[in-house]
């Protein structure tokens, strides 16, 4: 019985407390909730002004979370202090300074992922858009978070790649720069003129639209000398940022007006050609 007294006693104190504490409470959630918009407004100016000046949203967006989290963090504070509790404010910081310490010891794939992914937004090495591979997966960067990269692979599935596993792998960009180089292989009849059929190439190549013909012009050269053709490889660059074009159909049309050229120029494409001996000279057919 003492021991409800007692609590019915604490309830009490809380609410005379409550009541005390009213009005600078009521004061203080009409100046943090106004403090807030302001706070959403001016990010929200700063970030619509940075990505009508900036080329890569990538950073934008990865400093614009950081910077809403520092705000809510500033709002806390300001509540907690402006009802009489800025010490327990400290305190519960303190708190979840040393509790973060502990978990992210205990968790350090977390810390791992979310320092990584600082790294990758300052130091940049893709923006949106960029076609990369790293762990054997390829796709288009779609955007970077805390923790993860978002990737959209070429049959449209969503990839997250934890950001240490980025930092700590090779990565490919193939875009990064605005160029990218194709290749494929032609095989040509032995009896044929290999000269000529490399500038029929050539001039198949240059007269491709979306080929790039005077930074980087394509080249042939020949790489294999088969049982029954000559491998001439075909190396053509297109350019990433125009969006006209699509690589796998610039690709697949270079091939096809490469393959009707020298068709139409009468040089000859054979298939492989198997040779078959028999070296048993007793076999004989039988009816």
């Amino acid at each position: 019985m003492e021991s409800f007294e007692k609590l019915i006693l604490q309830f009490q104190n809380y609410f005379d407390l409550l009541i005390e504490k009213a009005p600078s409470i009521l004061v203080a959630l009409v100046v943090v909730f106004i403090l807030h918009f302001l706070f959403k407004a001016i990010r929200t100016k700063l970030v619509k002004y940075t990505r009508s000046k900036a080329e890569d949203n990538l950073l934008i967006d990865f400093a614009n979370s950081i910077f809403r989290f520092i705000s809510i963090t500033i709002l806390f504070l300001l509540f907690m202090s402006m009802i009489g509790f800025g010490n327990v404010a400290g305190t519960i910081l303190g708190a979840a300074g040393i509790s973060a310490f502990v978990i992210g010891f205990a968790l350090k794939d977390i810390g791992e992922n979310f320092l990584a992914g600082i790294i990758m937004a300052f130091d940049r090495p893709f923006r949106m858009g960029d076609t990369i591979e790293t762990l054997d997966i390829e796709g288009v960067i779609i955007n970077l978070s805390l923790r993860d990269t978002h990737v959209k692979t070429f049959d449209g599935k969503d990839v997250f790649i934890p950001n240490g596993q980025i930092i700590k792998n090779p990565l490919y960009n193939f875009t990064m720069d605005g160029f990218i180089r194709h290749s494929f292989l032609i095989g040509i009849d032995y009896n044929s003129n290999i000269e000529q059929a490399r500038k029929i190439i050539l001039e198949s190549l240059l007269n491709t639209p979306g080929i790039i013909t005077k930074e980087k012009p394509p080249r042939t050269h020949v790489k294999n000398l088969n049982t029954s053709t000559i491998d001439v490889e075909c190396h053509f660059w297109i350019d990433t940022f125009d969006e006209k074009y699509s690589s796998l159909e610039l690709k697949s049309l270079a091939q096809s007006k490469v393959i009707t050229t020298l068709s139409q120029a009468g040089v000859s494409m054979p298939a492989d050609i198997v040779e078959l001996k028999n070296y048993d000279n007793e076999l004989r057919f039988k009816n």
